[in-house]
């Protein structure tokens, strides 16, 4: 009787657990939601050619990519499905929304390449969240990696494809250039070898600041919200500039740190004599 006390009692947690979900457990898909409907609306205002609203969209959407596992963590409502459900709304937000509209923009022009450095472009994305993806299973990556992403990760990757509109917002008569389908051409196919390639880019999840940077970051910060109010445009497009100037410079650190680690791992294997 007992046994079949406890069997009955586990069929009605496990019914119990189908037909309830802890309202924590939704508010990270919600906030990815978000960012899925904020990539949509982006294609959606490409399609109508409002350039400004396009852009904000995609940055809309990159905020909630940033805020939704931050929630999941916060909460400890981290899952598969959400999992699953962020790398769609990264393909849709910053694969295929920003495709659309560099095509509207300017690869229109040239209506048969054009096209296909788009479609370049959001299967990279694709080729780039999968290949994120099936890493997170690995647990025996050096601990230097730990401050580096493999390639330019998908926000970043969306940044870098705008980097002529935003510019152009602020000079269109001056940076004309940035609009035309050559230079348009060459910055989709980079941005695409960036995404799929293992250079190392920077990560600044595990980074740390030292106590005498605290003031001074302080300050960059509020000029950095300052630029943002008068002129954000402009102060995003030198941001995904110095990004890009980044990239290099984040190789050197990369293998000097991976040097470092090589040398420590040398000397742990040394044997040690005794005396």
């Amino acid at each position: 009787m007992d046994k079949i006390k406890n069997l009955n009692d586990k069929l009605l947690l496990s019914k119990q657990k189908l037909t309830e979900i802890p309202f924590r457990k939704l508010a990270p898909n919600m906030v990815t939601m978000m960012a899925v409907c904020s990539g949509v609306t982006s294609i959606r205002y490409s399609i109508a050619e409002d350039w400004s609203k396009a852009v904000l969209y995609i940055f809309l959407a990159a905020l909630f990519d940033g805020l939704d596992g931050r929630v999941a963590r916060f909460l400890k409502a981290s899952s598969k499905f959400g999992a699953e459900l962020d790398s769609l709304s990264d393909f849709v937000s910053f694969g295929v929304a920003p495709a659309l509209l560099m095509y509207q923009w300017s690869l229109v022009d040239l209506p048969r390449f054009g096209w296909l450095f788009c479609l370049m472009f959001a299967m990279g994305m694709a080729m780039r969240l999968a290949r994120f993806n099936t890493m997170l299973d690995l647990n025996d990556v050096p601990e230097y990696w730990s401050h580096y992403f493999v390639g330019v990760p998908a926000p970043a990757a969306a940044g870098l494809s705008m980097m002529p509109i935003l510019i152009w917002f602020d000079f269109p008569k001056t940076a004309c250039f940035l609009r035309s389908t050559s230079f348009c051409s060459v910055l989709m196919c980079l941005v695409t070898f960036l995404m799929v390639s293992r250079i190392p880019t920077l990560s600044l999840k595990k980074s740390k600041v030292k106590t005498s940077m605290f003031m001074p970051l302080m300050l960059i910060v509020v000029l950095f919200i300052n630029f943002m109010l008068t002129q954000p445009w402009l102060t995003l497009g030198i941001l995904t500039c110095l990004y890009l100037i980044s990239i290099p410079l984040t190789c050197l650190s990369f293998r000097r740190d991976k040097k470092k680690f090589k040398q420590a791992a040398a000397l742990r294997s040394m044997p040690r004599h005794h005396a």
